[in-house]
């Protein structure tokens, strides 16, 4: 059932050669015994890749965080205190959102980490996130975006007219939305990729069966199977990249989480196939197996279909070895650019056909050669 783990000489040399953070978030218990330039090393590589709310709540879980070094020990608290109170804000701010759209018919669908948190998933465990996602049938939208509009949301006002042409023709979503009071943001997709996108996906089938979030009327989450596929699209299909160390472990936490429930691995592949998602689940099984020994049925990949060419998957290796590794320089492995930006033309190229994407990244690219540069901001180092 469970993925066969290699427990000699090589696989040693192997979790010597993971970075320090996904080593740690793998086997907390070595935290214990690192030194305080580790800890530095640690804490600067979390705080990069967004995980230093899992890093903290893994310390306080485990019962190591009140041994760690004094040093150590406000760092992780800070991160404590945030993830929770981001989880306190967000349920006040989704039953806002839920009054503020409560005439739609359809469902008001919370995905990625706002359904993680409010639905108690294993992600939720110190996730840190910036907007809400959410998934509304797309006859609803012309209305949603009125009301929105109406009860002090608001468009980003650095986009363009080709931006929100870009949105409202070939995008799954509106132009990304900010309340002017609160400063909340907020995605309001009608499916999950883009229409545009070389993907056949079955959007009305996300609606078959969404399931009610308790003390929030109207609002639901996804079911597993289909939690699960967002999260593998939304990392191998739309390219996000800069969060995608976090986002490879939301799948590590989902599949196990999801695998205990009985019957749950034919009913995933099956679904998969079932909406057109088997690609991005084949490179979520891969890559979360390789690099975080994720457990699932050896037997799962053969079931979605033919795995990609031999040459396309030493080049998917290459890249994603590079690009799924902490956003820190102390990670970073020869061609490690050269990865991400293979991977953002991959990720468009899967997005719209050719001529489109000619002309979006002809028109972007002048948008850069041609835009007033801005006054030089003075910052704390993203390190602090």
């Amino acid at each position: 059932m469970s993925a066969r783990h290699d427990h000699g000489p090589g696989h040693a040399h192997g979790e010597r050669r993971r970075p320090l953070l996904v080593r740690v978030l793998l086997h907390p218990a070595i935290a214990a015994g690192l030194s305080l330039t580790d800890w530095d090393l640690l804490l600067r590589q979390a705080r990069r890749s967004n995980l230093a709310g899992k890093l903290a709540e893994l310390m306080e879980v485990g019962g190591w965080l009140a041994a760690l070094p004094a040093p150590v020990q406000p760092h992780l608290r800070s991160a404590l205190l945030l993830s929770r109170r981001q989880v306190q804000m967000l349920r006040r701010e989704v039953d806002l959102l839920r009054q503020t759209l409560d005439e739609l018919a359809g469902p008001l669908i919370l995905l990625k980490g706002a359904a993680y948190a409010l639905g108690e998933h294993a992600p939720a465990l110190g996730r840190m996130f910036s907007d809400i996602d959410l998934l509304i049938p797309p006859e609803q939208l012309p209305r949603c975006e009125t009301l929105l509009l109406v009860h002090g949301w608001d468009f980003d006002e650095d986009l363009d007219a080709y931006d929100q042409r870009y949105y409202r023709e070939w995008m799954h979503e509106l132009p990304p939305l900010h309340h002017k009071r609160r400063g909340t943001s907020l995605d309001v997709h009608h499916t999950l990729l883009p229409p545009t996108a070389r993907t056949a996906l079955d959007s009305r089938a996300l609606f078959d069966a969404p399931r009610p979030l308790p003390g929030l009327p109207g609002v639901f989450v996804l079911p597993p199977e289909d939690m699960l596929l967002h999260s593998a699209a939304h990392l191998f299909h739309e390219g996000e990249l800069p969060n995608g160390l976090r986002d490879l472990f939301d799948l590590d936490a989902l599949m196990r989480e999801f695998g205990a429930i009985d019957g749950f691995w034919p009913r995933l592949a099956e679904r998969a196939r079932r909406i057109g998602l088997s690609r991005p689940l084949w490179l979520a099984l891969r890559y979360t197996r390789v690099l975080l020994d994720t457990p699932y049925p050896d037997a799962l990949p053969a079931e979605l279909g033919p795995p990609p060419g031999p040459l396309a998957l030493r080049l998917l290796d290459a890249c994603y070895r590079r690009a799924l590794r902490p956003d820190h320089d102390s990670c970073r492995l020869p061609g490690h650019a050269l990865a991400e930006s293979a991977l953002y033309v991959r990720s468009h190229w899967l997005r719209m056909p050719f001529g489109l994407l000619a002309l979006h990244l002809t028109r972007k690219a002048w948008g850069r050669l041609t835009a007033v540069p801005e006054a030089p901001k003075v910052d704390a180092p993203r390190d602090a």
